[in-house]
């Protein structure tokens, strides 16, 4: 079998691992582009039998001539770059698939869909993305819902500054999550919610966390559940004392308003850590056979070796959910144009994939189930609950 070929546009942090990860798998004949000479030099040093090209992100006509040929383009650069980066999939007829939060970066792409012989797949990463698809299951397990709350974040495993907080991917990303207005699912009604706020705390395998409203995480979710589920919130985990430092930042000295400074402090002050985690956890209360149950995935994923190179938590989470969905894509589990919503992607599928293991439980050999928690009796309980 031919292989399929695959452009992964951006050789950072995020996109060095997506190259990675396909062309290791023998299935994919990848060429990694990026408008930093410095990146691809990684590239040609760590990935045998991958190609490189160094073209602009801001010239459609060379990125058009780059991508022809191409069979899918995964967008691993920065996020504005993205609806450009769409069009030109449209003009030469590859699919398109991306890793951002950014909304109104998914907004375009999805009009960009519309009349497109190929898939347009946004925010198929870690969140929006695999958080996405592990949420749209637990809620289809059950036979009514009342709440599913999603929670995701990247952490280093020794934490000694105040915030608690190393930086292991991309610094515009995170402080654009942290300013954006957050779509949730109160009473049965989709509105938008401030960042920073709805400050809780939980446990996650021993780790002690506060979680907040952060935006981008629900990826389609929120539209797709409108209407069919009491509560629906994303929320970004981190250690304890974080968010006020934020609030802090970005609203009492100003910096909401002034992302690109907070990132030159960022990046100055805070050190970027190879030893990092990832905690998931997604929760779903409802109903099932007329009991009232709570179904749960949690896990944390920590920085290790693949491949005889050392890969931080969420450069193989990231990967691997990108990975995973073009890897269902090109073998016709997905639909082959037009926009495709995380949500369409089956969780046996997804978790049974060479990419989407990373993400199993390692006490299940099946790799197939998600923890059921039963909370009590078929009795009422507390908010709205919606029929699936």
């Amino acid at each position: 079998m031919s292989l399929r070929r695959v452009a992964v546009m951006g050789s950072g942090k995020i996109g060095r691992a997506c190259a990675f990860f396909l062309q290791r798998s023998g299935s994919y004949d990848v060429t990694s582009l990026d408008h930093e000479g410095a990146n691809l030099y990684w590239i040609k040093d760590n990935i045998p039998g991958a190609s490189t090209r160094k073209v602009s992100f801001t010239d459609a006509n060379a990125m058009a001539k780059a991508l022809e040929g191409h069979d899918a383009v995964l967008a691993a650069g920065p996020f504005w770059h993205n609806p450009m980066i769409a069009e030109v999939c449209k003009r030469v007829g590859a699919h398109y698939l991306d890793l951002t939060e950014d909304v109104s970066v998914t907004q375009k792409v999805k009009e960009l869909a519309g009349g497109a012989g190929t898939a347009f797949i946004p925010q198929c990463g870690l969140a929006p993305g695999f958080i996405t698809i592990a949420g749209y299951n637990l809620a289809k397990s059950l036979d009514t819902v009342q709440d599913l709350r999603l929670r995701v974040g990247a952490l280093p495993r020794f934490p000694s500054n105040a915030l608690k907080y190393n930086l292991t991917w991309s610094t515009s990303g995170l402080i654009n999550e942290y300013i954006q207005p957050c779509e949730a699912i109160v009473n049965g009604k989709l509105i938008s919610v401030p960042p920073l706020e709805n400050l809780e705390h939980c446990t996650i395998e021993g780790l002690e966390l506060e979680s907040f409203n952060t935006s981008g995480g629900l990826g389609t979710l929120a539209e797709t559940l409108n209407g069919r589920i009491g509560t629906l919130d994303y929320k970004t985990l981190r250690f304890p004392g974080h968010r006020d430092i934020l609030k802090l930042l970005l609203n009492d000295l100003g910096y909401a308003k002034d992302p690109e400074g907070l990132g030159r402090v960022f990046e100055r002050s805070i050190p970027a850590t190879d030893q990092d985690q990832v905690a998931v956890f997604v929760s779903c209360t409802g109903e099932k056979n007329g009991r009232l149950l709570e179904r749960t995935y949690a896990k944390i994923i920590r920085h290790r070796e693949i491949g005889g190179v050392p890969w931080t938590a969420i450069q193989i989470t990231t990967a691997s959910g990108a990975c995973c969905v073009l890897d269902l894509l090109m073998e016709g589990k997905l639909p082959q144009k037009g926009f495709v919503r995380n949500e369409e992607v089956e969780w046996d599928d997804f978790i049974g994939n060479r990419f989407g293991a990373n993400f199993a439980d390692a006490n299940d050999p099946s790799a197939h189930a998600l923890r059921a928690v039963e909370t009590g009796g078929g009795g009422a309980h507390n908010g709205q609950t919606i029929r699936m």
